[in-house]
């Protein structure tokens, strides 16, 4: 049965919701092995899935566990999700700059998929940060300080979270239905009311052409209204690595910088960008008058007194987030104009660091990293520093060819 399943999806016939709960069920119950669902999920990766089974395959991880009710918790609570890429810290920025305004910021987030980290790595990354919060000690922080970033907790769309780990290690991650019942489940699952979902599209992001980025859009909102959620959604470009810091604790570090008024730029303007739309659809306010009040939180050290308030709730020791780890300096072997930093290579070249996984078991070295030093339209001399690298493992060589264009 399993293998008539996993043949009729690689013959590219619309499968019933009875055959995709058989099979995801059966995986979640080990009845279907890894090697059955890679094959399957690589058949839904070549082949798509209609709207139909997508709304199923919704259903059927939401169905997997519990939800969360959020009811106890007064006023409208939002959430956001990035589809993921090169150094996207958002999160860190955005969850206390919207709870900083009294919107309520309740987030299940998960670990990298593909070369760097998720947002719960950077986290674990914080030494003594804790990501494994009870369903009990999610509502307690809630109503105490208005924001929680966790793990998904145990019975959460545990469907989802089984697939998510075996996707990150099998070439399956960009498959646009696999990603759309990802995020939605995780959402709709997590008992909020309304979300904003930032979809990266470019060369350094699982989702590559604006085409399916649209796609991806339409099938997001479709789903949060069936739901009866609403669901916004940002498309941003993914061409160029956000911000400077690409590792674990570097982003952290950076998230700080910029949530002390330290660090403009793109990685900045997306997070006021996010965070408007929060606000507004937090306090059904406009979108100036929400950036209005971001840029005022964020100027008057709330957002940063709100990250800070954060980390001691879960128990996370920030005087400890140093950086352990051999130092190389990468430099220019001519002088130009940098015109161009490669999102996708200096991914690959930071997993190769340690700082994402190549294996389901693979452990992240939360030090490992790079630290760009130039912008982009910069002019550079020759032997100027490009990068800082950091790593623990003993490479001797590394491949930068491609990554810095000099012209």
């Amino acid at each position: 049965m399993i293998i008539d399943i996993i043949r009729k999806k690689a013959c590219n016939y619309e499968l019933t919701k009875e055959e995709l709960e058989t099979i995801f069920n059966g995986y979640l119950t080990g009845f279907v092995k890894d090697y059955q669902m890679s094959a399957f999920l690589m058949a839904i990766c070549i082949n798509d899935m209609s709207d139909s089974e997508i709304f199923a395959l919704t259903d059927i991880f939401i169905k997997s566990g519990d939800t969360l009710d959020l009811s106890s918790i007064p006023s409208i609570k939002v959430d956001k999700h990035s589809t993921g890429g090169v150094g996207d810290k958002t999160t860190l920025i955005v969850a206390p700059l919207v709870a900083s305004c009294n919107v309520p910021v309740i987030k299940m987030s998960g670990r990298g998929l593909g070369y760097t980290g998720g947002t719960i790595d950077k986290l674990e990354s914080i030494p003594s940060f804790r990501v494994d919060l009870s369903e009990e000690e999610i509502i307690k922080q809630a109503q105490e300080i208005g924001l929680v970033i966790t793990s998904q907790t145990k019975n959460l769309a545990p469907l989802d979270k089984k697939i998510y780990a075996l996707r990150d290690v099998t070439a399956t991650t960009n498959s646009i239905p696999l990603i759309a019942s990802s995020i939605m489940s995780k959402k709709i699952a997590a008992g909020t009311d309304k979300i904003i979902i930032d979809i990266k599209v470019g060369d350094g992001a699982l989702i590559k052409t604006n085409n399916e980025a649209e796609r991806l859009s339409s099938l997001l909102i479709k789903i949060g209204t069936y739901y009866q959620k609403e669901v916004r959604t940002i498309i941003s470009p993914m061409d160029q690595p956000l911000g400077y810091n690409i590792g674990n604790k570097l982003e952290v570090i950076e998230a700080l910088n910029v949530l002390d008024n330290k660090e403009a730029g793109p990685l900045l303007d997306l997070c006021l960008d996010l965070a408007s739309n929060m606000i507004a659809m937090g306090l059904n306010i406009s979108l100036e008058k929400a950036r209005e009040l971001a840029l005022t939180n964020l100027k008057n050290g709330k957002a940063k007194e709100k990250f800070y308030e954060l980390v001691k709730y879960q128990g996370g020791d920030l005087t400890k987030l140093t950086i352990d780890a051999k130092q190389y300096n990468i430099k220019a072997n001519k002088s130009g104009v940098l015109k161009n930093i490669d999102a996708l290579l200096i991914a690959k070249l930071s997993q190769n660091l340690g700082a994402g996984r190549k294996n389901k078991e693979d452990k992240i070295d939360y030090n490992a990293g790079i630290v760009i030093k130039k912008d982009i339209g910069s002019k550079v001399e020759e032997g100027d520093i490009l990068a800082y690298l950091y790593t623990n493992l003993d490479i001797k060589d590394f491949d930068i060819n491609g990554i810095f264009e000099i012209s």
